[in-house]
């Protein structure tokens, strides 16, 4: 078994009333604000040679002021590269299949590594180093409530349609030395990776879930990433994000 259990839980269930739950463990608040906050997805393998240029750059968003409040990064390890003989540890055939979705639902032209998806669209930016520019505008304030293992959400959209909550645990300062394939002999590094994924449907903009979770965890920094999107589409309308104490 590898260090971590990837399989991503896919939770529809609506929820009609939030109910608080008060217990005991760290509580912290992420929010949106009323602006604009971009998700970057990351489409990568720790068995493709072209990978790590792309996500040094990632990694180097840790640095970036606009981190949290404007942009949302997550890296989806994918494993269709695992045939070549090195066994990507972070992937799974879910980041796999969501990759296919997002072409699928017309977002990007073809499945490939590294692939940026930027708010639901192909992003090529990074091949060229331009600087990254995002999209403006106001929107609803998404806010995400961790208490202990608790979360409870809130996205105040004037709308009587469904809409979905991602929420996905991130695992930082993470490193692979490859003995196979394309990467053979590499120390890789990985910041964003997403170790974990839950998405739940809502009637009424409010969530409670629990904090997706890892069996065995040497993980020492986290972050959670939060977006809410429509049942049938991976385009993200707002999202939010941070850092984890507990």
């Amino acid at each position: 078994m590898s260090l971590f259990n990837l399989t991503v839980t896919r939770m529809l269930i609506p929820l009609t009333l939030l109910l608080p739950v008060a217990h005991a463990g760290n509580y912290q608040t992420f929010t949106s604000g009323g602006g604009r906050v971009t998700t970057i997805e990351l489409f990568t393998s720790e068995g493709c040679s072209s990978c790590p240029p792309a996500d040094a750059w990632l990694s180097d968003l840790k640095n970036d002021p606009r981190l949290w409040k404007q942009i949302v990064p997550l890296a989806f390890h994918v494993d269709y590269w695992d045939y070549i003989g090195w066994r990507d540890r972070f992937a799974s055939p879910e980041n796999s299949a969501r990759q296919k979705m997002h072409k699928n639902q017309g977002n990007i032209r073809s499945v490939y590594t590294p692939g940026f998806v930027l708010d639901g669209a192909e992003w090529r930016g990074w091949y060229r180093r331009g600087a990254l520019k995002l999209p403006q505008g106001d929107t609803t304030e998404l806010k995400l409530n961790v208490n202990g293992t608790e979360i409870t959400a809130a996205y105040a959209v004037a709308t009587s349609d469904p809409l979905v909550l991602n929420v996905a645990l991130l695992g930082f300062n993470l490193s692979s030395r490859i003995s196979s394939g394309e990467n053979s002999g590499r120390n890789l590094s990985h910041d964003f990776v997403v170790l974990e994924q839950k998405s739940v449907i809502s009637e009424n903009g409010s969530w409670l879930l629990q904090l997706p979770q890892i069996e065995q965890t040497p993980v020492t920094t986290k972050g959670i990433a939060a977006w809410i999107s429509h049942p049938n589409s991976l385009k993200p309308l707002q999202a939010t994000g941070g850092w984890l104490t507990n």
